[in-house]
């Protein structure tokens, strides 16, 4: 069996979850969640603790338990303390500017870069070269990090671009005569 999926997940006070056959729901002050349960999965609830195990012995079924275990913790996670992820823009003239539901980039092209966010991810720019992407879904803050970092990827040789801020970057030597 899965290791992952063996272990429990403790769920705090604030945070009340719903069992139904196929789905389950993870309500908490930040928020609501919603994810499908896979028929291999089998789902305990016991006070404040919530156990998975595989329906079968089947290696699908041994998979799903340590997936979904992963993705209800995340959810417990989520609903409440939340995700947040942090991008650094390296770069003379590189430039964020949240203004609502909008991130407004300055990445050296001739034209600003402007990305709507998504229903659930909030954007701040504590500084103009930092930003920091905040939700209750860990996929999606992480979805919206990604596509912020795609329109400028840190190039190998200056180390310009968008990074996430735990990023390391190797740089490489410049050609030689």
């Amino acid at each position: 069996m899965s290791r992952i999926g063996k272990q429990p997940i403790t769920v705090p006070a604030k945070v009340e979850i719903t069992l139904s056959a196929e789905k389950i729901v993870v309500k908490g002050p930040l928020g609501t969640l919603t994810q499908a349960v896979s028929k291999d999965v089998i789902i305990k609830q016991d006070g404040a603790t919530l156990t998975l195990e595989a329906a079968n012995d089947s290696q699908h079924a041994n998979a799903m338990s340590g997936t979904m275990r992963a993705l209800l913790a995340n959810m417990v996670h989520g609903v409440d303390k939340g995700f947040e992820r942090k991008l650094n823009l390296v770069g003379v003239g590189y430039k964020a500017q949240a203004q609502g539901a909008k991130l407004n980039l300055a990445l050296g092209y001739s034209h600003p870069v402007v990305h709507d966010m998504p229903e659930g991810v909030k954007c701040e720019t504590p500084t103009a070269t930092e930003i920091l992407l905040k939700g209750v879904d860990k996929q999606k803050v992480g979805q919206v990090a990604a596509i912020v970092r795609g329109y400028r990827p840190p190039e190998p040789y200056k180390g310009k671009g968008v990074r996430y801020s735990d990023e390391v970057i190797v740089l490489k030597e410049t050609k030689k005569k």
